[in-house]
C-alpha cells in the first residue's frame, strides 16, 4: 500500500496553492513589465508629424518602453480603427496626433473605457472634453497674436494694411486659436484681413495655388499669414516669381530646414517655432507618467518663439530648433 503523505508535505503543497493563487490576484505592475506606447498620427506623409513621431520614439527608447506608429490617413474612421488595432495589440498608451478635434470624443469615450491613458501632440481634443491625459500642444492663441501683430506692422511698414492668411483647417482647436489671435492683433494694430484660405491637404503645391490666388484677388496686400511650415514655403515660390519678394511680408508658425533657409535668405520674414519633436517627447513623458503613478499635466501650451534672419543663429533659438526637427531633416 502507497504511504499517505505525511503533515508536513500536505502543508508545503497548500503553502503553494495559495501562492499561485496569490500571484493571479495581483499581477505584474506596470513597474515590472515593459510598457509600450503607440503614436497614432493624422498623415505621415507631413514632415511635421514626422517629427513628432521621431520626438515620441526616442523618448519611448529613454523611458524603456517599446514603440509602435499608426497612420490615419486623414481619416476619422481609419484614426478609430487604428485606436482599436492598438488596443487589440495590448498597447498601454497612445500618444495622439488626431485628424480633427472634432474627431476625438468616441476615441476618448473608447480609451476611458479601457483605462488607457492618451496624449494628445499639436491638435488638441474637442473643446469641452475632459477624460485625457495631456495635450501637449502649441500656445496658439498667444502665437496667433503674436504672429498678426508681426505681420501687420511689417505690412505697414511696406506701406499697406490688408493681410491674406494661409490657414490649417479650422476643424482643428489649434487653427481656432490662432485665427482668433490673429483677429485680435489685426484689430489692435489697424490691419485688415481680406481672405482666410484654408488647406486641405497641407502641401506646398496647394500653398503656392492659394498664394497665387490670394495675390491675383487682392493685388494690394502686403502681408501673408501662414498657420503651417508649407504656406511659408509655397507663399516664398509665388513670390519669387511674380518679382515680390521684399514688397509682401510673410511670416508663419513650425519651422524647418526650408524655411529656416528662406528666412536666412530674405525671402520670408518670421518664423514662429512649434515643437514637433518636443510635443512627441513630452506627451510620451506624460502617459508614462501616467501609467507609473508619477504626477502628470492636463494641458502643456508650448512657446512658439519668433525667430528672424538677425535672431535665427542665437543660442536661444538653436537650442528651440533641435526640439522642432530631428539632425537627419537638414541643417539647423
Amino acid at each position: 500500500m502507497p504511504r499517505q503523505p505525511g503533515l508536513r508535505y500536505l502543508l508545503a503543497a497548500a503553502c503553494a496553492v495559495i501562492g499561485l493563487a496569490t500571484v493571479a490576484a495581483h499581477p505584474a505592475s506596470a513597474a515590472d513589465k515593459k510598457l509600450t506606447v503607440a503614436y497614432i498620427a493624422p498623415s505621415l506623409d507631413i514632415s511635421y508629424w514626422q517629427w513628432v513621431a521621431y520626438g515620441a520614439k526616442t523618448q519611448a527608447a529613454k523611458l524603456g518602453m517599446n514603440y509602435v506608429e499608426f497612420t490615419s490617413e486623414n481619416s476619422p474612421g481609419t484614426q478609430m480603427n487604428n485606436v482599436r488595432t492598438a488596443l487589440t495589440r495590448g498597447v498601454d498608451a497612445i500618444v495622439m496626433g488626431p485628424v480633427s478635434s472634432s474627431s476625438t470624443p468616441p476615441i476618448l469615450r473608447l480609451l476611458k473605457s479601457k483605462n488607457v491613458p492618451i496624449a494628445f501632440t499639436g491638435i488638441g481634443p474637442q473643446p469641452g472634453s475632459t477624460d485625457y491625459t495631456s495635450a501637449v500642444t502649441a500656445n496658439n492663441y498667444e502665437t496667433g497674436k503674436a504672429e498678426g501683430s508681426f505681420v501687420c506692422k511689417a505690412a505697414k511698414a511696406l506701406g499697406g494694411n490688408k493681410i491674406g492668411m494661409l490657414s490649417l483647417p479650422q476643424d482643428r482647436e489649434n487653427a481656432q486659436k490662432y485665427l482668433r489671435g490673429a483677429k485680435e492683433a489685426f484689430a489692435a494694430d489697424g490691419c485688415d484681413l481680406v481672405q482666410v484660405l484654408q488647406t486641405h491637404g497641407l502641401t506646398v503645391r496647394e500653398a503656392v495655388d492659394q498664394a497665387n490666388d490670394l495675390l491675383t484677388a487682392h493685388p494690394d496686400i502686403k502681408g501673408i499669414y501662414g498657420m503651417y511650415d508649407e504656406a511659408a514655403t509655397g507663399a516664398a515660390k509665388a513670390l519669387q516669381t511674380r518679382g515680390l519678394v521684399g514688397k509682401i511680408t510673410v511670416a508663419t508658425a513650425d519651422g524647418s530646414p526650408t524655411t529656416i533657409k528662406l528666412l536666412r535668405d530674405g525671402v520670408i520674414q518670421g518664423l514662429f517655432l512649434q515643437e514637433a519633436g518636443g510635443q512627441g517627447i513630452d506627451a510620451t513623458t506624460q502617459v508614462f507618467n501616467a501609467l507609473t503613478g508619477k504626477p502628470t499635466t492636463k494641458d502643456i501650451p508650448l512657446a512658439e518663439p519668433l525667430v528672424t534672419k538677425d535672431t535665427i543663429d542665437s543660442p536661444e533659438a538653436q537650442a528651440t530648433i533641435k526640439r522642432v526637427y530631428p539632425p537627419s531633416a537638414g541643417a539647423f
